[in-house]
Order: structure tokens, then sequence, then C-alpha cells
């Protein structure tokens, strides 16, 4: 069991995930800084309610799912209160990967989740079932699913 909480163990872990939990967060998150929110709350909560991590593998799926989860819970605060969506995000990307960004970022968050894992991040469908813990079946099927729902979505676009 690895143990948490200490200072020196959460900055190795913000040095080693921070820019990769960023950018999952901003999948589903449209504000880079809702996004960073996500991933300080995550940290956060290393330090004032520590965890037992197996292994390395078991600490960066935890990173990721609750990452994912905060983003979620963060992004579902502002729909039910209306809030507008921070258009920040996009100034500095090119038009066709702002595109790109927008659709991934409309997708359901089992679809985002998947598709910025395995096609950002590197993971294979094995791997991303690991880290999720889902079947790599499941997984399969994710990735088929939202790739199609990014096909339709950018062809209506074009139209």
């Amino acid at each position: 069991m690895v143990p948490t909480g200490t200072k020196e163990t959460v900055c190795r872990l913000v040095r080693e995930y921070s820019d990769m939990l960023l950018h999952l967060a901003c999948t589903r998150l449209p504000s880079v800084s809702d996004a960073e929110d996500a991933v300080q709350e995550v940290f956060l909560r290393l330090l004032t309610a520590p965890v037992s991590f197996r292994d390395a593998g078991h600490e960066k799926a935890w990173l990721i799912r609750a990452t994912l989860h905060r983003a979620s819970d963060i992004r579902r605060q502002a729909e039910r209160r209306n809030l507008p969506l921070d258009e920040a995000a996009y100034t500095a990307a090119p038009e066709p990967e702002l595109d790109l960004l927008r659709a991934v970022q409309a997708l359901p968050e089992r679809y985002s989740a998947v598709i910025h894992l395995h096609y950002y991040e590197g993971y294979s469908i094995k791997e991303i079932g690991k880290l999720l813990g889902l079947p790599a079946a499941t997984v399969g099927t994710r990735l088929a699913r939202g790739r199609e729902r990014l096909r339709e979505m950018l062809k209506e676009e074009i139209k």
C-alpha cells in the first residue's frame, strides 16, 4: 500500500499527473479555470483525506476517476444554476482543433472520457478499462459509439 497525505507524495503526484488530469478535465468542462479547479480539488482531497493505493496503476486510476467525477460535478452545478459557458478555453486552439474539441466536450462523459484517454493520452483499450474499472469490451463499444457520434456532429457542422 502506498499512503498519500504527505506533502512529498502529493507534490510527486502533482508533477506526474497534473497536465494529463487537466487535459482530461477539459474534455468535460469548457472553462480552463474550472478544469484547473477540478484537478486542484482532487489533489486537495489527497491532502485532507488520505487514500492508500495498492500500486502506481491504482494511484493513476484513482486520480483519473476522481478528476472525471469532480469535473462532472462542476458541470452539473453550473447547468443547474444556468451559468454561461466560458469560451476562454478555446482562444488558443486552431479552428479545426477547436471544432473537434467542442465536439468531444459535447459528448456524454462515458464517450468523451474514453476518447480523450485513447486519442489524446495514448492509452490502449485494455489500459483504459483498468483505469476506469470497466471491461475492455465496454471501452471498445464506448469508443466506437463516441467516434460515430463525433462523425455525425462534425458532418452536421459542415452542412
